[in-house]
């Protein structure tokens, strides 16, 4: 039967180390551009959001005659 030496049990813990690290910041990189995009969004005014949703609608092509 096969054991792991030292050495290899310290690259496993070295490598979910870094895939932990890699993950948290994957997550924390996701999470600031949702926040930009949400300040963005939210820099809006309303009549802007209306100005920007009619042109949206009248250049969309549809049943609208």
């Amino acid at each position: 039967m096969r054991t792991l030496s030292g050495s290899g049990l310290w690259k496993a813990a070295n490598l979910w180390k870094a895939l932990g690290v890699a993950g948290f910041l994957g997550v924390a990189a996701t999470g600031a551009v949702i926040v930009r995009a949400e300040r963005r969004r939210r820099s809006y005014t309303p009549d802007e959001i209306r100005e920007r949703l009619h042109e949206r609608l009248d250049g969309s092509p549809g049943e609208r005659g």
